[in-house]
């Protein structure tokens, strides 16, 4: 079991690496030939980059939009960015000082992030627009994060797991160096087995929308048409061969 989970992330890492990688390139050489920022927009790339960031931070057009979404989705995404930040202390030795601070809060965050996803996978069954629109996709990604979290937690109040041993064979397999994983914990095997998944799957999912959100025409260009004209690089290369 060592082995084949030694296997499988090499190969999760290699997707989501490559696969993230490969879409921002796509989302970089998508053309962009008109100004088409969603109004009222900032005239200024200051303006531009404080609208990004507002939008990272705080999903400024979701909260806009629908109030119980953005509710559901900062609960999540909040959630999530926690997790991520605890379970950094099984790729790390010595574990850095900040996420030392965060160990804590690290259970209270999975719970919130669950909640968050229950919420958003109501929204998709008993909202009838949302659920007019929504594929078998949407659905089995929720169910996958939902899983994933929901067997995280189960580990801490149902079936402890040596984290000692969970912490050596992932840092094994950062240093090619490989280490056994604890045998004893089958929920242990289903969490890594549905994290592998997900890593092998984001990059071709609607789960990678993040990085497209800096590449948006609506969101990243300013709103200055009259001061700049804006030329598309194919349509300034075709004026320069004329």
């Amino acid at each position: 079991m060592s082995v084949l989970f030694a296997v499988v992330f090499y190969v999760a890492a290699l997707c989501l690496v490559g696969g993230v990688g490969y879409r921002i390139y796509d989302y970089a050489r998508t053309p962009a030939p008109l100004v088409i920022p969603t109004t009222p927009a900032p005239t200024t790339k200051g303006g531009v980059a404080l609208r990004i960031t507002r939008e990272v931070v705080f999903f400024e057009s979701l909260f806009k939009g629908s109030l119980w979404t953005w509710g559901f989705a900062m609960l999540f995404h909040g959630g999530l960015a926690l997790v991520l930040m605890r379970h950094l202390r099984y790729f790390t030795e010595p574990v850095w000082g900040w996420v030392d601070l965060v160990q804590p809060f690290g259970i209270y965050a999975g719970m919130v992030m669950a909640v968050g996803l229950l919420g958003l996978w109501g929204r998709r069954l008993f909202v009838d627009r949302v659920r007019y629109i929504s594929t078998p996709s949407d659905h089995l990604m929720l169910a996958l994060l939902i899983l994933i979290a929901i067997s995280g937690l189960s580990m801490k109040f149902l079936d402890h797991v040596d984290i000692i041993g969970v912490k050596a064979f992932f840092l094994g397999l950062m240093a090619f160096d490989w280490q056994p994983l604890p045998s004893t914990n089958g929920l242990l095997y289903v969490h890594l087995s549905l994290v592998a998944t997900l890593m092998i799957i984001f990059p071709f999912s609607k789960l990678l929308h993040a990085p497209g959100l800096f590449f948006s025409p609506t969101r990243v260009m300013p709103d200055n048409p009259r001061e700049k004209r804006h030329i598309a690089p194919w349509a300034a290369k075709m004026e320069v061969e004329k």
